[in-house]
């Protein structure tokens, strides 16, 4: 079993000169996003339904929401179901939406007693009032916890973020006015910019996610399926996210 607190103050204990430098104490990064990819590879290789691969997705969720605490992230964001994914199976899309339902009822009350927010990012429209108001109900719940906010991108897209805030920032005569101004129309827009980027099962690409919020974030990918992401992967992103010189092309 993993012991994440000798771990992480035997990473902390480094020096930045020394070949295996990971991390000092001001280089966690504030907020870390993930494209959670590989379930379907994951059942498909044990020969199980595509639904036990998210299933087992969730756990790893789960694993990774704690690490993520216990490490000193304050913000998560998950991608959790794009805008791209209806066009999945039927059976799957309508397995994904009742288990997510189901996870939430489950799980949620867990995420409170930790002290964490939970936050829901995307298109409300075409998501069932069942589903609906078990969202409502988690975000209310959660609203005053503080040890760290969870952002969940659920029906999202990144091109559909930015039009919708687009169409937001016309409506309300806003296009023209600076970045910063423009930023008060996305979802969340108290959000901080992911400063790492992690995308499990070898694929190389962000896949219409945080485009925005991005634009400055260290990427990291890992072969590991996400069912298969361990407190361990989890880590590893974070010591290759110490290493990095980030210049924002200053240098």
């Amino acid at each position: 079993m993993l012991n994440l607190r000798n771990l992480l103050d035997n990473l902390r204990r480094r020096k930045p000169d020394s070949e295996d430098f990971l991390l000092t104490d001001d280089q966690l990064p504030l907020h870390v996003a993930i494209i959670m990819d590989g379930n379907g590879r994951w059942a498909a290789q044990r020969h199980l339904p595509a639904i036990a691969g998210h299933r087992e997705g969730a756990k790893a969720l789960k694993r990774t929401v704690k690490v993520a605490r216990k490490t000193g992230i304050e913000e998560l964001t998950v991608y959790a179901f794009s805008t791209e994914n209806w066009q999945r199976p039927g059976e799957e899309v309508e397995a994904l939406m009742a288990m997510f339902a189901e996870l939430i009822d489950k799980e949620v009350p867990e995420l409170d007693e930790q002290d964490i927010r939970i936050r829901f990012i995307g298109r409300r429209t075409g998501l069932s009032e069942n589903l609906l108001e078990r969202m409502e109900w988690a975000e209310k719940l959660t609203a005053d916890n503080r040890a760290m906010s969870l952002f969940v991108a659920f029906n999202y897209g990144g091109r559909a973020e930015i039009f919708d805030a687009a169409k937001a920032a016309v409506r309300n005569g806003a296009l023209n006015d600076t970045e910063d101004d423009f930023k008060k129309y996305l979802y969340a827009p108290d959000m901080h910019d992911p400063e790492l980027l992690i995308r499990t099962s070898g694929e190389q690409r962000v896949s219409n996610f945080l485009l925005w919020q991005c634009a400055y974030s260290e990427l990291y990918f890992t072969d590991r399926l996400w069912p298969g992401f361990r407190e361990e992967d989890f880590m590893a992103a974070i010591a290759e996210f110490g290493r990095r010189q980030r210049r924002f092309g200053a240098r």
